[in-house]
């Protein structure tokens, strides 16, 4: 008997739990298609960014309003364009094509800037064929915001966009809140179908040659993966929403740890970009070797199996880690 791989994520059956999420290789039709091919059960489509659209809208309207008016026989010289919206039409039809020629669910995703930007652009991506929504928040708190208003302003997006669309939405959580639980259980009380742990923000660094700041392109490692392992372990089954997994994935090896501690979906985007789509099909071939090697029938059977739902006071039982930790290590040099 075959191994049965399915999974829901914010209500989709999907064939198993590999989604490509959000990069370069899902910005255009032919590069989701691409990873459909490759075996991806759901995509992510690159993030539509609020003030690029704004930028873009700003552009269109300097070059064909240039000059307008300026004698009496030409109010105009550039023709308006009947399918231009708002710096969103390339964007929508790669949405639109996927949508419409592909078998697999094209998640949405939005980061937005405004109140009025989320949910009208949440609309858009919904109308264009969107199977859900997840919502991409990049708030950098200034010295005079709060930790409760920063939080505050996370809920108030979620609400705005539940009001405004009916397909499922999902939050890309930030790690950096400080009660990461209660901002989880916010988020769901708010409305989020799901939550995808954790959205990994690119640093500057120094160049040291030319002393100019610079962006770090560093790519995920499985050195990445603790941080969100334990976050799924104690939120899985204390919530009611779906989620999602996301960093630190090179290997089968880190698909089997995140869905024992609870994910129902793994996302994957460095690995892919390292190695390309077809490693989807090594990932989905090493969880399924590795799930009949250790007798499961399903990954609902072992999904879970690992999580922190069962520990009565998880905080103690992460305390005495830390301190195990740091007390049972030695430097090489002195065990040698």
């Amino acid at each position: 008997m075959s191994t049965v791989l399915t999974t829901r994520y914010l209500g989709l059956e999907l064939a198993h739990p590999l989604v490509a999420s959000a990069s370069s290789l899902t910005a255009t039709f032919d590069g989701m298609r691409r990873l459909e091919a490759a075996g991806a059960a759901a995509v992510v489509l690159v993030s539509l960014h609020e003030e690029q659209v704004r930028g873009e809208d700003t552009a269109y309207a300097l070059f064909t309003e240039h000059g307008s008016l300026s004698q009496s026989e030409a109010g105009s010289y550039f023709p308006e364009l009947p399918d231009y919206d708002h710096g969103m039409s390339g964007h929508l039809e790669s949405l639109r094509r996927a949508s419409e020629a592909l078998d697999i669910p094209i998640i949405a995703s939005l980061n937005g800037t405004t109140r009025a930007g989320w949910a009208e652009y949440a609309r858009a991506l919904e109308q264009a064929g969107a199977a859900a929504l997840e919502l991409n928040i990049f708030l950098l708190p200034s010295m005079d915001l709060t930790g409760a208003e920063v939080e505050a302003s996370y809920l108030d997006v979620v609400r705005r966009v539940k009001a405004s669309v009916r397909i499922p939405v999902s939050v890309k959580m930030s790690p950096f809140f400080s009660a990461m639980g209660n901002m989880a259980r916010q988020l769901e009380q708010a409305g989020a179908d799901g939550l995808v742990l954790f959205n990994r923000f690119l640093q500057r660094d120094i160049d040291l040659d030319t002393l100019r700041l610079r962006v770090d392109h560093r790519l995920s490692t499985p050195a990445e993966i603790h941080l969100p392992l334990v976050w799924i372990a104690l939120l899985s089954r204390r919530l009611g929403l779906s989620l999602a997994a996301s960093r630190g994935v090179e290997s089968y090896l880190e698909v089997v740890k995140y869905l024992l501690v609870g994910a129902d979906v793994v996302m994957a985007t460095s690995t892919l970009l390292r190695h390309g789509p077809e490693h989807l099909t090594s990932l989905r071939q090493g969880l399924e070797r590795w799930l009949e090697e250790n007798r499961f029938p399903s990954v609902a059977a072992m999904r879970g199996l690992k999580d922190a739902t069962h520990q009565e006071n998880a905080a103690e039982l992460l305390r005495a880690d830390y301190v195990k930790s740091l007390t049972a290590y030695l430097p090489r040099r002195l065990v040698s």
